[in-house]
């Protein structure tokens, strides 16, 4: 599936992923390829993936890797998620 991780910023993340983990109001949850439509708040918390997209030159000591996956905090935002693809949009 295809994940982007936008802020007001700057595009932080774009391409090929396995897996996104998102700190949902209610919870974490977890995107996998093939998942159903989705929009939803998100808290602040970490996102997780797994998987090697582009990530932006300029931030990339916001992220770190812990097991295989790619995490970066947030203070909130969106995620949206449908055919085959994940945007994240970060406070």
């Amino acid at each position: 599936m295809y994940l982007e991780i936008v802020t007001p910023e700057a595009s932080l993340v774009s391409g090929d992923v396995e897996s996104v983990t998102v700190p949902g109001m209610e919870g974490e949850f977890q995107m996998l390829n093939n998942h159903a439509a989705i929009v939803s708040l998100l808290d602040a918390g970490t996102v997780k993936f797994k998987g090697n997209p582009t990530i932006a030159e300029a931030f990339k000591n916001r992220f770190t890797q812990v097991d295989g996956k790619w995490t970066i905090e947030i203070n909130g935002g969106t995620v949206e998620c449908s055919d085959n693809k994940v945007i994240v949009l970060a406070d």
